[in-house]
């Protein structure tokens, strides 16, 4: 009897044990739950608009699902699990609970949600993951890097390899591109604020980057970034292609509503440089700000913006702002994955030289 009563408890406690571990539920605010990017707390969700902004755990366990909403349908989020990119999402504008990982081998596992399209393909909502497993303390970094940049940072047209340039959201992935394949060449972690079309005096729209680069989320004037919740040690801005193309353009909308009819000055497009590089020294008088330039033709022998970089970095006489400046890669359109890969490799040797890391 007693033997019998025993077992029974025994398979009850089994039960119990195994319902709770099955259903542990990770609210968004749990303090093991590691973001990356600037993230936006929107009642009861986290909410993730720049390109590689991502949801990071450590866990152990066999499965995992998270409850999530984007605003549009349109953003790809890459799920990672043990730093491989297993499958993508495209979640739909219902809030709805989605599988991210299932039949892992039992053990410590590394799971990240990453954002790999550009703010206005999407907002991202997330509310919570589901594991049968624990939680464990976060990942940590040893470095940290921030990026302002354009097209070519948001890994436009990557996975368009029919060669058309098409850069809808299917087609983008920042993953592949070269300022998120730099941060995790050197283990650290990465802010990336790009949008496709930006500049620095001029854009394809109305607004630079100058306008939105202290913004938690890029399309809402208000709240501003807390700088001080990201320190990094290196800047890198790639910007300025826009602005060759634009400032060349004397029929477009945004050529006349910038300039009139008159182009700009060398001294005028310097200084517009420098007043942003300026900004961003104020918010981080101790980083190392690399000014990048490419690999688009940008850099091509022809352009005078290399040359205007160069200058308005002298003019600032700060020995913590240097250039870097990606050969042109002579292919048409956009980076690929290949030439994205290309580009990090260049600049993580240059950092590794430059920082000593």
């Amino acid at each position: 009897m007693k033997k019998k009563v025993f077992s029974s408890f025994l398979i009850l406690l089994i039960t119990c044990f195994s319902v709770s571990y099955a259903q542990n539920i990770i609210d968004f605010k749990n303090a093991k739950v590691r973001y990356t990017g600037r993230i936006g707390m929107k009642g009861d969700a986290a909410e993730l608009t720049w390109t590689a902004s991502s949801v990071i755990v450590n866990f152990t366990g066999t499965s995992a699902k998270a409850t999530l909403r984007d605003d549009s349908g349109n953003d790809r989020i890459d799920i990672v699990i043990d730093d491989k990119v297993t499958t993508t999402l495209q979640p739909t504008t219902e809030k709805k609970e989605y599988v991210l990982a299932a039949n892992l081998p039992a053990g410590k596992h590394k799971l990240e949600l990453f954002k790999r399209t550009e703010y206005d393909m999407g907002r991202l909502y997330f509310y919570c993951l589901n594991i049968d497993g624990q939680l464990l303390n976060p990942p940590t970094y040893k470095y940290r890097i921030e990026f302002y940049g354009n097209s070519i940072t948001c890994g436009y047209a990557i996975e368009d390899t029919a060669g058309k340039d098409r850069g809808s959201a299917e087609f983008e992935n920042g993953f592949k591109a070269y300022a998120n394949q730099t941060a995790r060449n050197l283990n650290a972690e990465v802010n990336i604020i790009a949008k496709s079309g930006i500049g620095v005096i001029i854009s394809w729209f109305n607004y630079v980057m100058p306008d939105i680069y202290d913004r938690v989320a890029a399309n809402d004037k208000q709240p501003l970034w807390n700088f001080k919740k990201y320190t990094p040690e290196v800047v890198v801005v790639n910007l300025f292609q826009n602005d060759y193309w634009l400032i060349a353009n004397a029929q477009h909308e945004q050529f006349k509503a910038h300039f009139g009819s008159t182009p700009p000055t060398p001294e005028f497009i310097i200084k517009g440089y420098q007043d942003f590089i300026s900004k961003i020294r104020i918010k981080y008088p101790k980083a190392t700000i690399i000014c990048a330039l490419g690999s688009m033709n940008a850099t091509e022998d022809k352009s005078p913006m290399p040359g205007y970089i160069e200058k308005a970095v002298a003019g600032l006489n700060d020995r913590n702002i240097i250039t870097h400046f990606f050969p042109y890669k002579q292919t048409p359109g956009h980076p690929s994955a290949k030439e994205q890969t290309v580009m990090a490799e260049d600049l993580t040797a240059f950092i590794k030289s430059t920082m000593k890391w």
